[in-house]
Order: structure tokens, then sequence, then C-alpha cells
């Protein structure tokens, strides 16, 4: 787990309140035992038994607290014969023992309350019998006020420092008080905290040629300085989703050995005014404190957009955030080791002045790794893990065209879960293709079809699948087969033998052939056609329209292309569509898509009807089994190795 340098921020009270929990505690306690020790507790008896009383003679002295009446009874020596002469009518049927119990329970302290009607006789009984009365405020005690006063205080106090607290976390804040949010939200990570290098990234070798200048350049400064070298100032990795540019980032300061500051650019802009220029203030500014150092902001693209974009523009908050970053990258001195290193996968939305010479002047391409790179990767995954002896990664390297490192690692991890679902002590070859099967097509669905719909996909997957064994140059056959996955009720999976760079005129009209020929087998078969081919038709067209307007492969328009498909970054898609040419233009464009699309269907046609024994027992193969792979398909119609390879 990664860690931060900066201690954890606690989530409860501020830290002053800890500093007054022991005293506040202490002087509970005080209170409490002088509660205790205050004396004996004073009995509560009725108002006509209190003026019986002070009849009696019985009563020193009383205060007036209020309507509460608080006093001393004397105790007095009497016989139960003379207490039962001077007890009211109401008590004297108790017995001797009894009066003598209720005698002891009433003497001393006592406390009675008066009635709401005026007692104007109260006052002259008590100076015939000369009771000493005194009068006290009807307001509590020093320590009530005290408390009553001071709490709300305190709670209002309390809450705030909380508050802020709290208010400071979420805006990422660190201990810092109410205004902490404005301090940068990167999280540091020591020399000790990376633990990767550039040995354990697989693959990016290019990537890695280029950021060994940055390593060298940062231990070893003195090297270049004295031909006069400057240490470039940003850097921008380039790449689609998943290829390691967090990965080589990190890795970089690993290899040089020095603290990285890594923030994502969302984490820049908050709802305040200035906030996120005041973090980029304060991230610079820790950063050229540690330096040598590296500060890596992911996701660039959120707050480096063009500045005056969209259909309101203006300077908003992202644009401030965009110019302090400018204004500290200039702000670099010579000798100031900071390098900026900044991932995104839309290089093109980025304003111009954030990637001029100067600022990131160098940017570095992440490519989806290669048949080799993808084994060295899924041998860095599988280092842990118990595989079984017919686990070739090599040729689960060559079945994984397209996949970034992240796919791959998604893929071992899926093979790990579906093994230890079935309890196995070890990673098996088929849990591999089942995962990667899971990733591709989707997962299995156990609904119900019906035997009709399975004939229909049954020729529908078998046109793809014959089509694809006849054309040349077209990618090998991997698998067919009319499982139901995901969204899709079968599938035919063509793997190429090498990583393709460059698409040839031939491959992409045999391509579009390909695509077309379920649909093509339906029509043949059953004289009717179905929704299925839904898919299929979306990337014939779309394959179709990328020949004809941006590849220069129509004879009728020749070699120009065309802005048609291409969208503005951050208007709508078809807001902003920009089109640079004529009506009549746009109208040879679709003919010319038309007719690709409608000759590829005729020849797609043209073989099936021709191999019509060969369609009805693949699909006939795929009714029975479900699923066939390449072998099984060259046994079933008696194609030899040569002649599938050809």
């Amino acid at each position: 787990m990664d860690r931060n340098r900066e201690p954890p921020v606690p989530s409860g009270f501020p830290s002053w309140w800890s500093s007054l929990l022991w005293p506040i505690v202490f002087l509970i306690l005080i209170v409490y035992f002088l509660g205790i020790y205050s004396g004996k507790e004073a009995r509560t008896i009725s108002y006509s038994e209190f003026k019986h009383r002070v009849g009696l003679g019985e009563v020193a002295e009383i205060t007036f607290r209020g309507r509460e009446i608080t006093g001393i009874i004397k105790k007095v020596e009497t016989s139960p014969q003379e207490l039962k002469k001077t007890t009211p009518p109401r008590v004297s049927q108790r017995s001797d023992k009894s009066l003598q119990e209720e005698e002891e329970r009433i003497s001393g302290q006592f406390k009675t309350i008066m009635p709401a009607l005026d007692d104007p006789e109260l006052l002259k009984l008590l100076e015939q019998h000369n009771v000493t009365i005194k009068a006290e405020s009807a307001d509590r005690s020093w320590f009530g006020t005290l408390l009553l006063t001071l709490l709300p205080w305190v709670l209002i106090i309390g809450l705030f420092a909380y508050g802020s607290r709290k208010l400071g976390d979420r805006l990422g804040g660190a201990a810092g008080g109410p205004f902490a949010f404005s301090k940068s939200r990167a999280r540091l990570y020591t020399r000790s905290d990376i633990k990767i290098t550039f040995q354990d990234v697989a693959g990016l070798s290019n990537a890695k040629k280029e950021l060994q200048e940055i390593v060298d350049f940062l231990s070893k400064p003195s090297k270049y300085r004295v031909l006069g070298c400057e240490l470039p100032k940003g850097i921008l990795l380039v790449g689609p989703p998943g290829t390691g540019k967090t990965l080589i980032a990190r890795a970089t300061a690993g290899e040089a050995g020095v603290p990285f500051f890594s923030i994502s650019g969302s984490e820049f802009v908050e709802m305040f005014v200035g906030v996120g220029a005041a973090r980029v203030r304060d991230m610079f500014s820790r950063a050229k404190k540690e330096a040598p150092s590296i500060i890596f902001i992911d996701e660039i693209d959120s707050i480096g957009r063009v500045r005056g974009s969209g259909l309101g523009g203006g300077h908003d908050e992202r644009e401030q955030t965009l110019n302090q970053i400018l204004s500290e990258m200039d702000g670099f001195a010579p000798h100031e080791s900071v390098v900026v290193m900044a991932a995104t996968n839309r290089p093109d939305v980025l304003d111009p002045a954030l990637v001029r010479p100067g600022r990131f002047d160098r940017h570095i391409t992440l490519e989806l790794p290669q048949r080799k790179a993808r084994q060295q990767i899924l041998e860095i995954h599988t280092r842990k893990m118990p595989l079984a002896e017919d686990v070739n990664l090599e040729t689960l390297a060559a079945r994984t065209v397209g996949f970034s490192g992240a796919d791959l690692k998604n893929l071992v991890n899926e093979a790990a879960l579906l093994a230890a679902r079935k309890n196995k002590s070890r990673v098996e070859a088929e849990d591999f293709e089942q995962a990667r099967d899971k990733i591709i097509m989707g997962v299995k669905r156990d609904e119900m079809v019906s035997e009709r719909e399975r004939k229909f996909i049954a020729y529908h997957e078998a046109g793809h699948a014959l089509l694809a064994k006849l054309l040349p140059e077209a990618d090998p056959l991997e698998k067919v087969t009319i499982i139901p996955r995901g969204r899709s009720l079968g599938a035919t999976e063509q793997t190429p033998k090498e990583d393709r760079y460059n698409l040839s005129r031939t491959y992409l009209l045999n391509r579009i052939a390909i695509l077309l020929a379920g649909r093509v087998a339906e029509k043949i078969v059953f004289q009717d056609i179905t929704s299925g081919a839904a898919d299929d038709l979306k990337e014939a067209t779309r394959l179709a329209r990328r020949m004809v307007s941006q590849w220069g492969m129509s004879d009728r328009l020749g070699p120009i292309t065309f802005s048609r498909g291409e969208t503005h970054p951050f208007l709508g898609r078809e807001l902003a569509e920009q089109r640079d040419f004529s009506e009549i233009t746009a109208r040879l464009i679709d003919e010319e898509i038309q007719r690709i699309v409608r000759e590829m269907e005729k020849r797609a046609e043209q073989i099936l009807r021709s191999n019509r024994d060969r369609l009805d027992i693949l699909a006939q193969g795929l009714l029975e089994h479900e699923s066939l792979s390449n072998e099984e398909v060259d046994h079933l119609l008696g194609f030899k190795k040569d002649d599938s390879d050809s």
C-alpha cells in the first residue's frame, strides 16, 4: 500500500480539544465529590407538617428560596405519649414505634414547597415561635450559573472547530485550520516508499530510453551542466488508457531515487474561486523544498484544455488553475531540479501554451504492448501465481492482441478467480481461456434459446467462420461459438499472426466481406434476415467510411481526405462536426461507401453459395458442439494445415 509522508489527519475533534479534556474531567470529578460530601440530604415534608412543626417550636431556622422553604428541625426528646398528643389527627393512629421512626426521619434538615396561594399567617407564626428567617435569590448556584453561561460557548466553538476540520478534510486540506483546503492534495512518496524501477515495468522500451536521460540528470546533474544542458521542465506521457503512464512515471522516480508528488488534475479545482491556483502554488513550493523531485499530474486534460473553448468560453476557475501551472513552470530556476510529468489520453485537446517548448516540450507516446511485451507483462503478473504445466504464456500473449497492460493484469486476476472458484490448487490454461472469453465476449448467459433461433445463430456464425477460412489475407480463425455471452448470441473470433500497424486495402475489403457474411448466410439458407447483424453492419460501414474519407482508398474520389467523421473535442459530436466539402462531394462519399458495402456483400454471397455444403457442415457442427476451435473447423471441413494457412 502506498503511504503518504505526512501523518494522517485525525477524523474526530481538533487536536486542541485533547488538551482541554483532562481538565474538564478533573473539574467534573471535583464537583461530584463535593456533592457527595456536602452533607446530609434534606428530607421533603408536606407544608401542613411544616406548619405543625413550627407550632410545636421544633423549627429553629428556615430559608426562603422562591416558593421553596428549607430549614432545620430541632431534635426534641419527647416520650411517645407526649408525641401522640402533639401529632396531628391524621397520623394519631400510628403505633409508638412508628411515631418514633417518623420523628427520627424528619429531624435535621428538611424542605417543603409553599402553595400557590399566599399564606399571611405564616410570618406571624414564625415570629411567635422565634424562628430565624433567611431569604436567598431563586437563581441557581454559582456552578450552575457558570455551567449555563459557558456551555453554549464551548459547544459553539467546538462545533465550529470540528466543522472547519471536516471542511478542510473534504476539500483536501491537512492539519492547518479552517483554511487548510487551499493546501495541495498531492500525495508525497519518499525514496523509501517507491519500490519499483524500470526492471518492474515490462515493455515500453522506447519510453524507458527517453526517461533514462531524466533519471541521469536528476541523479548526476553535474554531468549535463558542464555541457550547458538544462533539465527538461515538463514531460507529457501520451497513450491509450491502461498502457502504464502512471506506472512508468512512478518507476522513473524510483529509478532516480527522488521524492514523487502524485495528484490528479481534477483535484485542483473546487467550487471556491482561487482554490485551484492556491493548490498549484503550494504543490510547487513543496516540490522545490524537496528538490530534486518529480511532480506527476494525472489526467492533465481535465485542467489543461484549450482556454476560451466551449459554448460559454470565458475565464473560469479551470483556466485560472492552468494559468498558475504555466506561471510556475516558467518560474523554475536552472538550479531547481524539479521535473513535471503529466499523463493524458487526449493530447489533441491540450492548450498550445501548455505544450510549447519550455513547458511540456517532451512528448513520450506509450502504445499498446506488442507480443513480446505482452509476454513480459504476463510473466510479471504471474510471478507469485502457481501455474499448471499446460500454461504457455507465449501462446497466451499471441492470443491477446490489442490488450493493454491493465487488460493483461485483469486477465491474470480473472483466471485466478476462476481457478479458486473451482477449488483448484494451480491455475490452468483452461482458466486463462475462459477468462479471456469473459473479457472479450462477456459473461456466459444461461438463458434458453429456441431451436429456430439456434439455427439462425449457427448459420450466421458459420458464415463468418467459413469466409474467414476462404478469403486470403484475412486474420486466422481462432474460435467460433453460439454460446450467448454478454450482449451477443454468438461470436467468431479471429487472431492475427502478428501485430498489425498498417491495414491494406485488400485486408479491409476482406474484413468487410467477413462482417457481412453472417447476414448473407441467413439470407441464403432461410430467405430471411434477423437483427443479429446490427453490430456487423455498423463496423462494416465504419470501415468503408474511413477507407473513403480518411485513407484515400476510393478510385472515384482519389487520394483526398475529408474531415467527415471527425468531431470537435469540446462541443457536441453533431453540433460542431466540420465539413470542408460541398454537398456534391458528400453525395459522392455516400455513394462510394454504399458501393463498397454492396460489392462485398455480393462477393460474400457468391463464395457462400458456391460452398453451401461446407456451410451446412459447419453450422451442424456448431449446433452439436456449440463451440469449435480452428483445428476442429479444419477437421470438419477437411482442410489441411497448409490449405488453412494459405
